[in-house]
């Protein structure tokens, strides 16, 4: 098996992947996106998200939810192909696929130190903002101003 690919796991191995790195005082991040085609913007974001804890965790929203917040024609590559994808980036230590529209379940079962959000939101704006807090956990903003988009990318390719 590919290093990149062990990195994929379901909730639950993942979830115990995370146990087991804070029972060695590490601390975990969890970043999110569709990341339909991997951009400069994507990449930056998960370093970025990675620079917050010492493990990064990435939930890859599934292909039935990418439809439904981006409309039909995406995604354009399957969920499997932009989790590899994701994580093949040095930055990332453990990616799963969920199938929900927004993160709040990956937040109450993996309970993250941090929940890292793109620069197109505010702490104030994070939709799962009340979830984190909940558990004790913090939001924070990552990443490079949002000068890269996958929408705009696609319509460049397509022209």
């Amino acid at each position: 098996m590919r290093v990149s690919a062990s990195k994929v796991g379901s909730l639950e191995s993942v979830r115990e992947r995370v146990a087991a790195a804070r029972e060695e005082g590490r601390t975990v991040a969890l970043a999110n996106g569709c990341f339909d085609v991997l951009h400069v913007g994507h990449v930056r974001y998960l370093e970025g998200a990675r620079a917050e804890a010492d493990v990064l965790v990435v939930g890859v929203n599934g292909d039935d939810s990418v439809r439904r917040l981006k409309g039909e024609g995406r995604p354009v590559m399957p969920a499997e192909d932009r989790a590899l994808m994701v994580a093949a980036l040095k930055c990332t230590d453990h990616v799963v696929v969920f199938e929900e529209d927004d993160v709040s379940h990956l937040l109450l079962t993996l309970r993250p130190d941090v929940h890292c959000k793109g620069t197109d939101y505010t702490e104030e704006t994070v939709p799962e903002r009340d979830v984190v807090r909940s558990y004790g956990g913090r939001v924070a903003i990552v990443g490079d101003p949002k000068e890269h988009d996958t929408r705009r990318l696609l319509e460049r390719i397509r022209e």
